[in-house]
């Protein structure tokens, strides 16, 4: 099964908006159409009413990863599986035009959808793939950027579910930022590297003074 494939359709969709940075990709059937990413024959199903349709499943999906994040489980699977029984697919085995050195098909589990509309068919095809991703590797795979104010989706398929960032961009901004509010914290400290030379003194010379006068 291609999980990370069709797991992909959730992250892809769900990342079309950036509540934090009030913006939204998601806004003419073009867009929903890049969507579909290869799939060009489901793609030119959409019309104009998908891109309303599209953003509410979005808002669907977004909050399956928000409860994954809050380490709410049971609420996560819950909103998962009423996607999974509203746009439901149906398992089928193929081989497309893929072949071996033998000239045999290579055979696979594919997700056939039948849908009413574009937004049906996609949004079947991302709830199955989130659920075997879900289902193979924990909640605690599903994550949202901890790089304020990101907050994208993405999957952890680190080894030792230490992800915790959607990109490598919005791992180093956050780090440099950590970086910084370190350098601040120490420099604001008495007696740390990087106060000046002349704070320096008048502090020693304070302190002696201080000390003369208690004998």
């Amino acid at each position: 099964m291609e999980l990370a494939y069709y797991s992909d359709y959730a992250v892809r969709l769900v990342n079309s908006e950036e509540p934090g940075r009030g913006k939204d990709a998601l806004t003419t059937v073009e867009a929903v159409r890049g969507l579909f990413g290869g799939n060009q024959q489901a793609a030119r199903r959409a019309t104009d009413a998908d891109v309303t349709r599209f953003r509410s499943v979005r808002g669907r999906l977004r909050a399956v990863f928000e409860a994954a994040d809050k380490g709410e489980e049971t609420l996560a699977v819950d909103l998962l599986n009423s996607l999974l029984l509203e746009f439901p697919v149906s398992p089928q085995i193929s081989g497309h035009d893929h072949r071996d050195e033998d000239g045999r098909p290579l055979w696979h589990m594919h997700l056939a959808d039948h849908p009413s509309n574009a937004t049906a068919g996609y949004a079947a095809i991302a709830a199955m793939g989130l659920a075997f991703h879900l289902t193979e590797y924990g909640v605690d795979r599903l994550g949202l950027c901890e790089a304020a104010p990101c907050r994208n989706a993405y999957l952890d398929t680190s080894t030792n579910r230490s992800r915790r960032y959607c990109s490598d961009r919005c791992a180093t901004r956050a780090n440099v930022a950590a970086y910084r509010a370190r350098k601040r914290l120490e420099a604001e400290r008495p007696g740390r590297p990087g106060r000046s030379a002349s704070t320096g003194l008048a502090a020693e010379s304070a302190q002696r003074a201080t000390a003369s006068g208690e004998r």
